[in-house]
């Protein structure tokens, strides 16, 4: 079975570190961390609909349950502190104890 079959509720708090040139996404990259970042708003709503539709459990990791999908379309891009970057197709949505959820840009599916 694909998709997620429960009630759950976007979480706003993350959105931003996901988009470019926001402050929070800025301030990981000041911190020598790298960002994960998505097109523009539009594309993160369309990959976290996509998700909830017909995305596949991928486990429990860090206090989330995550469900994946892989795009034929970069979604996104994973910006380095150095400046260079990464095209992303792969989205995940975590969902937290509380059913709350947020969309991330990946490489790849989150690990333990």
């Amino acid at each position: 079975m694909s998709g997620i079959d429960r009630k759950i509720f976007l979480d706003s708090r993350h959105l931003a570190k996901h988009l470019p040139d926001t402050g929070q996404s800025n301030r990981l990259l000041r911190r020598g961390r790298a960002a994960h970042v998505f097109n523009d708003e539009a594309t993160l709503l369309l990959v976290a609909q996509a998700i909830i539709e017909g995305g596949i459990y991928t486990g429990f990791a860090r206090g989330y349950d995550l469900y994946g999908l892989l795009f034929t379309e970069a979604i996104g891009v994973r910006l380095s502190p150095e400046g260079s970057t990464l095209p992303l197709f792969y989205g995940e949505v975590k969902i937290d104890a509380d059913n709350q959820y947020h969309p991330v840009p990946r490489t790849r599916p989150s690990e333990e």
